[in-house]
Parts: structure tokens; sequence; C-alpha cells
């Protein structure tokens, strides 16, 4: 299936490191005509950049709201947005700090508010069709040990991207959500190498094994195409299998 995303503009948040910089690569490789990779550390938005020149760096920290619409808008028009963005900070339930609550849901909810608002105002000002995809996790789906408010925040998220797609729908708009098990980014590793830790998750895992980035960028670079003409509100796992038991 050929996908491309040619005459494309796209902005990719979160995207100095992990999914969202291999994200903004695949979208190049996939003949978009510009791609807005947003971050907060503009080191990690250098080295992106030397890789392509159709990549354009956005340097702004999302915990901002005024500041990160302003940058959103300055970047002109998108037809597809990725809030790939996120924290995680992984507490046990006794243990949450007000402090982690709150970086938590502004960053993993609050941003992609804001972001979307942003992008769908501009894409119903200009009558064009557009896609969203928000990442999620599995986490919004099944309890994971210290987990709370990492999970609390991206079952907002899947409920937003229920929503969205029912009010930007007349638009022609599609918000769509991709929920990963354990991506085997640096932070994935850093987090779940432990074995004592990663066992009993992979142990209910039917594949036995974690998510590779492409596998996260496979799914979205699909649900973000006109393949996926037809597919809006949906939360795509991307787990192995770990939801069927």
């Amino acid at each position: 299936m050929n996908i491309s995303f040619e005459n494309k503009r796209i902005l990719v948040t979160g995207a100095g490191r992990g999914i969202g910089y291999d994200l903004a690569l695949a979208f190049v490789k996939s003949g978009a005509e510009k791609v807005f990779a947003l971050s907060r550390t503009q080191s990690e938005l250098d080295t992106l950049i030397s890789e392509s020149p159709k990549i354009s760096p956005v340097c702004v920290d999302l915990a901002d709201w005024n500041s990160t619409k302003r940058a959103v808008e300055g970047a002109g028009p998108i037809d597809v947005l990725v809030n790939n963005a996120g924290v995680a900070v992984v507490e046990p339930f006794l243990e949450i700090r007000p402090e982690s609550f709150d970086i938590s849901f502004n960053i993993n909810v609050k941003a992609i508010i804001n972001v979307s608002q942003a992008v769908a105002a501009s894409m119903i000002d200009r009558k064009v069709s557009g896609a969203i995809v928000n990442i999620s996790s599995q986490a919004s789906k099944v309890a994971l040990w210290n987990h709370t408010v990492y999970g609390a925040t991206k079952a907002a998220v899947d409920s937003i991207t229920k929503a969205m797609a029912l009010e930007l729908g007349e638009y022609n708009i599609r918000v769509n959500a991709v929920n990963p098990t354990v991506v085997w980014t640096d932070m994935g590793k850093r987090e779940w190498s432990d074995p004592e830790k990663s066992k009993p998750l992979l142990d209910r895992t039917p594949l036995h094994r974690f998510a590779e980035i492409k596998d996260v960028v496979h799914a979205v670079l699909y649900l973000a195409s006109d393949k996926a003409d037809m597919v809006t509100g949906t939360t795509l796992p991307v787990e192995g299998g770990r939801l069927t038991n």
C-alpha cells in the first residue's frame, strides 16, 4: 500500500527524540511538502533538521499555552497533526504528588487540546479536510503498576479523541489515536529493561515483545493518510495483543 503525503504540511509535537523524531523523518520520506517538528529542546531539533531540509523547527514549551498557540499558528497551514509529545511520571498511587499530576495533564492532555484547536480552526477556515492523530497508550485501557496518573491522562486522550472526531467530522477532519505498549525508545529501555519489571507484562503479551518505534510510526502513517479516509474516532492498539487478556 503506497502511502503518500505529497503537497501536505505536517506538524509533529515531541519531535526531538524517540517516536516523534522518527515520525518527522518518515513523513519526509513519504513525500510531505514540509514537516514542522515541535520540541522544547533546540539542540535536539538541530540534530533532526540536519537530516532533511524539509523539516522546520518549532521550539516551544507545550506547558506554556499562549506561546504554544502563537508558535503553532505561526507555522502556517497544517494538513496533518500528530500530537506525540508526552511525559511519563511514574509513581505509586500512595506517593503521587500534586506537581506530578499537574505536569502530566498539562503536557499529555491540555497541550493536545491547545495545539489541536489552533490546527483545526485553520483547517476549517481554509475549508480543507485534515487528519489528527493523538498518541495514547495501552495504559488508558488496562491498569499498570505505578501508572495511575499516566493512565488517567491517556484515558483522557482517548476520550478527547472521540469527542474531537464527533465535533470535527462535519468539517471532514478525522481524529484517531494510537495506543502502544511499551515502545523501545531510550525512555522505554530506561524504564523497562529490568526483567523483573518487564517479565509480567511480556508474559501477558501474546507476541512476547515490546513495540519498536517503527511499529508505532507505521500505524500513525496509515491513520494520517488518505488510506484511512473512512476511519475516525478510533483508538488503535499497537500492543502485541496485551489487551486480549
